[in-house]
């Protein structure tokens, strides 16, 4: 018989469909997939079994009708614990937040999905308020990796990475403001897109700003696609959203044929890159090449002796943010707090609000030459990440001599500042077994060709399957 935890979304919707299962078979199938793993990775903080069913129960007796509700009628989703969702605590990871709070209020994406019939099985972990790109947190303790659970399953949207990685539900919420998305599902063997800032409203307001981006996390691209198409839907609580653009779905199978591609393999000779990482990501590149696309060696300026370098740029607003979060604490609130993030806040109150502006202005700087760039290469191809995954329960691998996390992250964070669409896909496993991605970029607004390229590329590279 089929593991139905094995599926992807748009698997699921056929089989309801033509009858062969419910929604209802589909949840118990996930639920008692959530039970397994649980206990071995930690990526659920809460899991309502009981009203998942209901749900199910509820799509069940519109496929039988003929009558689903939307696009994700009947599959299970799970939202990582920064986004609201209704009937339960958000808990961001902190004991400084209330559980018995009124939560009454759904993000926007959240509500996208609910309208669409979604079955939602609970909340994943996150490092607290998402500061970083592991997850631990003083409130849920570490995730880890579906593929060695002693190593970490990256952040900050890792309970959302490992939940898909393991079955626990094909489609999951994520963040990401300097690669949260992107890190977990790297370094956990997934598909994982931050489309372009605005693609999707974000409401409460992330504490970093407009680095901030709701997006996708999902075994395939095709699943990816469909659930961007349910939640880019508009939602006036968020006034910097992008209008209503097309399917992304009806996009998928464009190819590449034609496309310029720019392949970076390390910034110009700026990363130190691993070297199964760096052969793995250079045969995706030959392979968009078999596929049509024009690929050459190009770097986009990151940092260079004619710019300055976006990390000093994306600290200045990264800790303003994580200062501004914390503002309102006493004393025995940050007390309570990650000592990581207790100190990142305490350097963000040093900051003036000229830091800021000048932080900004190189953001800006960092768009423009970007935008440059674009107009040479549709696409830009680099590694997702220059190592695959590290120990848990570690901001940064032992050794590495880098002070926080955006030292093992310099192709995530830049494209953040910079509000461009990248999304990552597994391209190989690393000598010890464990996942390797390759990143996608494109300009803003092009997430259409983010997708189009995975989609084209996962043809020809495959997936991982998780060991655990």
């Amino acid at each position: 018989m089929t593991d139905l935890s094995a599926l992807t979304a748009r698997q699921l919707l056929a089989g309801y469909e033509k009858g062969e299962f419910s929604p209802v078979d589909a949840t118990r199938a996930t639920l008692a997939r959530i039970e397994a793993v649980q206990p071995l990775v930690n990526a659920f903080v809460r899991v309502d079994a009981e009203d998942a069913l209901a749900q199910a129960e509820a799509s069940a007796a519109r496929w039988r009708r003929k009558e689903p509700l939307g696009l994700v009628d009947g599959v299970p989703v799970s939202v990582k614990d920064l986004l609201l969702m209704r009937g339960g605590p958000t808990l961001r990871g902190s004991r400084t937040v209330r559980p018995d709070a009124a939560w009454n209020e759904d993000a926007p994406s959240v509500a996208r999905l609910r309208e669409h019939g979604a079955v939602f099985l609970g909340k994943t972990t996150t490092p607290e308020f998402g500061w970083k790109g592991v997850t631990d947190s003083p409130l849920s303790g570490a995730t880890g990796n579906p593929y060695d659970p002693s190593r970490t399953s990256g952040g900050s949207s890792g309970g959302s990475a490992a939940a898909v990685a393991l079955g626990a539900g094909p489609l999951s919420l994520g963040t990401d403001g300097g690669g949260s998305v992107r890190i977990p599902a790297s370094f956990c063997g997934i598909f994982g897109l931050k489309p372009t800032y605005g693609r999707v409203p974000l409401y409460p307001s992330s504490p970093f700003g407009t680095l901030a981006h709701v997006g996708p996390m999902t075994r395939d691209v095709a699943d990816a696609a469909l659930l961007m198409d349910v939640i880019s839907g508009p939602d006036w609580r968020d006034w910097s959203q992008l209008a209503p653009g097309g399917s992304m779905t009806a996009e998928l199978d464009g190819g590449v044929k034609g496309l310029r591609v720019a392949y970076s393999a390390s910034f110009g000779g700026q990363v130190a890159v691993r070297p199964d990482v760096a052969v793995a990501v250079r045969a995706a590149a030959g392979k968009l090449a078999e596929l049509g696309a024009y690929v050459e060696e190009a770097d986009p300026a990151m940092g260079s002796e004619h710019s300055a370098d976006p990390m000093e740029a994306f600290h200045t607003l990264w800790f303003s943010g994580a200062a501004r979060l914390v503002q309102h604490f006493g004393a025995k609130q940050r007390e309570l707090l990650d000592p990581g993030l207790r100190e990142v806040s305490a350097l963000g109150a040093r900051y003036s609000a000229l830091d800021y502006l000048a932080a900004v202005d190189a953001r800006m700087e960092l768009g423009r030459r970007m935008g440059r760039f674009h107009a040479t290469y549709d696409l830009l191809l680099t590694p997702t990440l220059p190592i695959t995954a590290f120990e848990a329960n570690a901001e940064v691998p032992k050794g590495s001599g880098h002070r926080r996390w955006t030292g093992w992250t310099p192709f995530t964070y830049p494209f953040n500042l910079t509000q461009q669409p990248a999304a990552t896909m597994p391209c190989g496993l690393d000598a010890d077994g464990l996942p390797i991605g390759v990143q996608l970029v494109a300009a803003r607004h092009r997430d259409d060709l983010v997708l189009r390229a995975a989609h084209a590329l996962k043809h020809l590279v495959g997936s991982p399957t998780a060991a655990l």
